[in-house]
C-alpha cells in the first residue's frame, strides 16, 4: 500500500512538472510573440514615418479607387495637402508620385540609376513585347545595347535630317486630304468641317510607316498596311485601358477584364504583318531590288540581326519586330495628340493663331510650302509647341519607373520595387515654377532658355535621365512641321462643340471630343 502511494505521488509529481514545463513554454512563447508583434509594430511605425505622406488606403485595394479616371489630375489636387512627394498603395504595389520641379531634379540628378528600372503593364508582356522593347524593358545589358543603338545609329541627327523629305511628303498628303474632304462636304451643302484628330493620327502613322518600311501603309492598295493599322490601333487602346490585374497579382492569371487575352491576339497579328514586311525588305536587299540609296531605319536594325543567336550586339528577328511595333506605338499617338492640342489652344485664342500665321507669312511667304529648315526662324511657333507640351504632355505621368533598391530620397525611405510616377502634367501647372500656370501663353518662352530636353525640370514632357524618350528629336520635328503646315495652308474657322478641352486617358492624353475645324482659303 505504501508502495502504491509512493508510485502515485511520483506520477503526480511528474505530471506537475510537465504542466509547469508546458505552462512555462506557453508563457515564454506568448511573451516572445508579444515582443515580436511590438517590435513589428514599432518597425512598421518607423517605416511609415520614413515614407512620404499620402492618403489612407482601403484594405487590399489601397488607393486604386481614389485615383479616378484621370490620375494625373487627382494627384495634382492632392499636392497642397501632402506636398510634392506623395505615397500611394495601389493594390499590393508601393507607389510614389513626384510633383514638383525640385523633387524631379533630385530624382533625375541624384537618383536616376536607383530609379531607372521599369514597371511594365501586364498587357505589354504579350508576345514577350516587354523583353524586346526599349521603352518598357527592365534596366539591364539588353536595354543598354538597344539604347546605344538608338542613340548612335537609329535616331542620330543626321539620319533624322536625311528623312525630312519623307515627313514633308506625308504632311503634303495630309493637307491635300483635308482640302479634298472639306470641299466634298461643302459641295453637299455641309459646313466643311474636318476631323483633324483623325487626319493627324493617320499622317503620323504613315510617317512612321515610310521611315521604317518605305511605304504608305494606309494606301488603299496596301491591304496588309490597313490590317496592320487596325491591329496597332487595338494595341494602343488596350495598352491605355486600366487593368486591375496590374495592381493585384492574384488576378494576373485570371485576367478578369480580358486585357491580356485580347492584347495577345492583336499583338500576334501585328507581329506577323511586321515580320512579313521585314522579310520583304531582306529579300529586296539580297536581290538588289532596293531602289533607295538612303539607309532607312529598318536597314540599320537588320545590320544587327542575329542568326538565331542573341549576343551583346545582335538582335533576334522577334525583337526586330518588337522594335518596329514600338516605333508605331511611340511615334503615332504622341505626335498627333500634341498637334491636336496645339490647334485646339490656338482656335480658342484667335489672336495667338494670327501671330503664328503672321510669323509664317514673314518667314515662309505665301508662294511656297513650309519646310523643316524654316523652323529655326520661327520662334513664336516653337513657343506655341513648348506651351502646348507644358499644359498637355502626351504621357502626363511619364512611363512608370521602378526602384532597383531601397533608396533615401529627399529624407524619405523608398523601398525596393516601388513604382515612381513623375506628374509632368502637374509640374507644368505648378505656380512655384510658372506665372499664371493655367493660362496658355506662348510668349512666356520668347527669350527664355527653357527647353524640353530633360535639363529644365519644370518642363519634362519627354522625361529626363537614362530613360528620356529616345524619339524626342524625331517627334518634335514632326510636330513643328505639321502644325506650321496646317496654319500656313489654311485659315481656320472654329466648330464650337469641338473645343471642349476635356481630357481622356489612353496610351496618351487626348481630347475627349476629337478636334473638328473648318479649313478656309487654301493658300497654295
Amino acid at each position: 500500500m505504501l508502495h502504491t502511494s509512493s508510485a502515485f505521488n511520483q506520477k503526480s509529481s511528474n505530471s506537475q512538472k510537465m504542466e509547469f514545463t508546458f505552462s512555462l513554454l506557453f508563457w515564454c512563447s506568448a511573451l516572445l510573440l508579444a515582443t515580436l508583434l511590438q517590435l513589428s509594430k514599432r518597425q512598421s511605425q518607423k517605416t511609415k514615418q520614413q515614407q512620404p505622406p499620402g492618403p489612407r488606403g482601403w484594405p487590399i485595394i489601397g488607393n486604386i479607387l481614389d485615383l479616378g479616371a484621370m490620375p494625373h489630375q487627382t494627384l495634382y489636387k492632392l499636392r497642397p495637402k501632402y506636398g510634392p512627394i506623395l505615397w500611394l498603395k495601389l493594390g499590393s504595389m508601393n507607389t510614389i508620385a513626384v510633383q514638383s520641379a525640385k523633387a524631379a531634379e533630385q530624382l533625375f540628378k541624384n537618383h536616376d540609376l536607383s530609379f531607372c528600372d521599369r514597371k511594365c503593364l501586364i498587357a505589354l508582356t504579350s508576345q514577350n513585347y516587354n523583353q524586346g522593347s526599349v521603352a518598357v524593358n527592365q534596366y539591364g545589358p539588353y536595354w543598354r545595347v538597344m539604347r546605344r543603338l538608338c542613340n548612335m545609329e537609329l535616331l542620330v541627327n543626321k539620319r533624322i535630317v536625311d528623312t525630312a523629305p519623307i515627313r514633308g511628303r506625308c504632311v503634303d498628303a495630309m493637307i491635300q486630304f483635308i482640302q479634298d474632304d472639306s470641299a466634298a462636304k461643302r459641295s453637299r451643302g455641309e459646313a466643311g468641317a474636318v476631323n483633324l484628330a483623325h487626319y493627324l493620327f493617320l499622317t503620323s502613322f504613315n510617317v512612321v510607316g515610310n521611315l521604317v518600311f518605305s511605304r504608305d501603309l494606309l494606301d488603299p492598295q496596301c491591304r496588309e498596311g490597313n490590317e496592320f493599322f487596325h491591329a496597332m490601333d487595338n494595341i494602343m487602346n488596350l495598352a491605355g485601358k486600366p487593368n486591375v490585374a496590374d495592381f493585384l497579382p492574384l488576378l494576373k492569371w485570371l485576367d478578369p477584364q480580358g486585357v491580356k487575352r485580347n492584347m495577345t491576339k492583336h499583338m500576334k497579328k501585328a507581329m506577323e504583318i511586321a515580320g512579313k514586311f521585314v522579310k520583304e525588305r531582306v529579300e529586296e536587299k539580297k536581290s538588289g531590288r532596293l531602289k533607295s540609296s538612303t539607309k532607312e531605319f529598318l536597314d540599320v536594325l537588320l545590320e544587327y540581326e542575329s542568326d538565331g543567336k542573341e549576343g551583346p550586339d545582335k538582335i533576334s528577328n522577334h525583337n526586330i519586330n518588337i522594335i518596329v511595333l514600338e516605333m508605331f506605338l511611340a511615334g503615332s499617338e504622341t505626335t498627333s495628340s500634341t498637334i491636336e492640342w496645339a490647334m485646339a489652344e490656338l482656335l480658342r485664342r484667335p489672336e495667338l493663331m494670327q501671330k503664328a500665321k503672321e510669323e509664317l507669312n514673314r518667314v515662309v511667304g505665301p508662294k511656297r510650302k513650309v519646310e523643316e529648315r524654316d523652323m529655326d526662324n520661327l520662334p513664336y511657333l516653337q513657343a506655341v509647341v513648348k506651351e502646348t507640351l507644358r499644359l498637355h504632355p502626351p504621357i502626363p505621368l511619364l512611363l512608370p519607373r521602378n526602384a532597383l533598391e531601397d533608396t533615401k530620397f529627399m529624407g524619405y525611405l523608398i523601398p525596393k520595387d516601388t513604382q515612381i510616377f513623375v506628374n509632368v502634367w502637374g509640374i507644368g501647372r505648378d505656380p512655384e515654377s510658372w506665372d499664371e500656370p493655367l493660362c496658355f501663353k506662348p510668349e512666356r518662352f520668347i527669350g527664355s532658355n527653357i527647353e524640353y530636353k530633360g535639363q529644365n525640370y519644370e518642363l519634362l514632357p519627354f522625361g529626363s535621365g537614362r530613360r528620356i524618350c529616345v524619339g524626342m528629336s524625331l517627334g518634335q520635328r514632326m510636330v513643328h512641321l505639321a502644325l506650321a503646315s496646317l496654319l500656313h495652308s489654311f485659315d481656320w474657322k472654329i466648330v464650337p462643340e469641338a473645343l471642349d478641352m476635356s481630357e481622356r486617358m489612353g496610351i496618351t492624353l487626348r481630347k475627349l471630343a476629337p478636334l473638328e475645324a473648318i479649313p478656309l482659303n487654301p493658300s497654295l
